[in-house]
């Protein structure tokens, strides 16, 4: 009789469970699920800041330029050599499957043709046309996802309350009106952007400096999300968007959020910035994409191109590297979840959607070969390389029948199969991975 009751009280638990998640959270999955499975993306930061080579927005707010010299670097931003078509072919060969632009940073200064007014590419800069609707149409004959960054403030434009870090035009409560004026612009700014281009996802920025009340983040997202239910945002609305944004810090531990994504520089700078030669080597760059994949996030990886619209020589080479490595081991890469603790595998890792293939990212081959893995419960079907399909040697240790404890398997790489960048190994499992995770002690008995 008790356990009739124990199964008759377990049936509506699990439906209500199922009830849940086919609501809202079912739609939320959904809508994130390219997201999710990218992995990696590409940020631009272009505008006239690539002028002079000096930091975008900030150098005039934090008065190391004024302001009237750092508008004028429009005169010098001619985008004469603008390819759009080759950004976007780049961008695909690199392996990305999203790119991020900014249609509009802190300055104010706007690639687009905006008909609300305001410093635009348009009407106030060497370039004199609208540099953002043929980038955008180029993603799409590419099939790559189009984001859309967007300055919450605006320095430059009279009635935002900042101009500089020293010069407040104006305090909210003494001029509401005035403010309303600046909702009312961007706001319209990003209608017109929305009916005009319709991204796949947003990227805010620079909402430290007002509350979700003070920019009407609520209303906003809701214009936004009645146009396209489906539209990502990223997490600078004060608390209202859909996944986080560490930036330039790779996460040391594993991220809570389920959607994360760490944007980053090839070099130090956003912008291009010509005295900035410091740039991370394809391998390091690598380094930091694959740890992303391990932990389950994405990697936003920036390009600074010049004012006359070309990317530099040394953005390109690792653009290049890294669509070498990427379509080589795509299998490991897209659609992939977050890998095992590094426990079972010292390494990065990952695990296919069905959790039934685990990919082992090896960046550096011990001396005698052999990686090492611990602690997979599952019998293993098949070990082999990623982008060969060469087949790999085994050898298990520390196995016995009187205990549950998998063992230690060595797996065996041929020095002529390994990757210039990562070799990665793939363990085919039977059923989904389950781990060992407890804690091992003494043998009282081995009957």
């Amino acid at each position: 009789m008790k356990k009739f009751l124990f199964l008759f009280f377990l049936v509506p638990i699990t439906i209500q469970a199922q009830d849940t998640l086919s609501g809202d959270t079912l739609a939320f999955r959904q809508k994130m699920e390219w997201f999710k499975d990218a992995k990696m993306g590409i940020f631009i930061h272009w505008g006239i800041y690539s002028v002079n080579g000096i930091s975008e927005s900030w150098s005039f707010f934090n008065g190391q330029i004024p302001h009237e010299d750092y508008v004028k670097q429009a005169e010098g931003f001619t985008a004469q050599n603008y390819k759009p078509e080759y950004w976007a072919g780049m961008i695909k060969e690199s392996g990305a499957r999203y790119s991020v632009i900014t249609s509009k940073h802190h300055d104010g200064f706007a690639l687009w043709d905006s008909s609300l007014g305001g410093f635009s590419a348009k009407d106030n800069s060497a370039a004199q046309k609208d540099l953002l609707s043929p980038f955008v149409n180029a993603l799409r004959e590419n099939n790559l996802k189009v984001g859309l960054y967007y300055s919450l403030p605006d320095w430059t434009w009279p009635d935002y309350t900042e101009h500089t870090r020293t010069i407040k035009r104006y305090r909210i409560d003494e001029a509401p009106d005035r403010w309303a004026k600046f909702l009312n612009y961007y706001q319209g700014q990003l209608k017109e952007l929305m009916n005009r281009y319709d991204p796949d996802l947003w990227w805010f920025d620079g909402d430290w400096e007002h509350t979700a009340e003070e920019w009407d983040i609520e209303n906003t997202r809701n214009l936004l999300t009645r146009h396209n239910p489906k539209v990502i945002f990223n997490s600078r609305l004060q608390g209202h968007g859909d996944y986080d944004t560490p930036e330039i810090g790779l996460p040391v531990m594993k991220p809570k959020a389920e959607y994360w994504e760490l944007c980053m520089t090839m070099n130090d700078s956003w912008g291009y910035q010509h005295t900035d030669l410091n740039y991370k080597s394809p391998q390091q760059v690598m380094d930091i994409l694959v740890d992303c994949i391990g932990k389950g996030g994405n990697l936003l990886l920036d390009i600074g191109p010049k004012a006359d619209g070309t990317i530099p020589l040394e953005q390109e080479n690792i653009l290049k590297e890294l669509g070498k490595w990427t379509g080589k081991h795509a299998e490991a890469i897209y659609g992939s979840r977050a890998g095992v603790p590094y426990e079972h595998f010292n390494g990065p890792s990952a695990l296919s959607k069905d959790r039934k293939n685990l990919y082992l990212f090896v960046r550096d081959i011990p001396k005698d070969g052999n990686i090492i893995v611990k602690g997979i419960s599952n019998p293993i079907k098949n070990i082999s390389l990623v982008g060969n399909d060469t087949e790999l040697s085994q050898k298990l240790f520390c196995k016995v029948s009187w205990n549950t404890y998998p063992g230690i398997l060595y797996i065996q790489i041929p020095e002529d199969a390994q990757d210039d960048y990562y070799t990665v190994v793939k363990l085919e499992l039977e059923g989904e991975i389950n781990l060992y995770r407890e804690n091992s002690g003494a043998i009282e008995s081995n009957d």
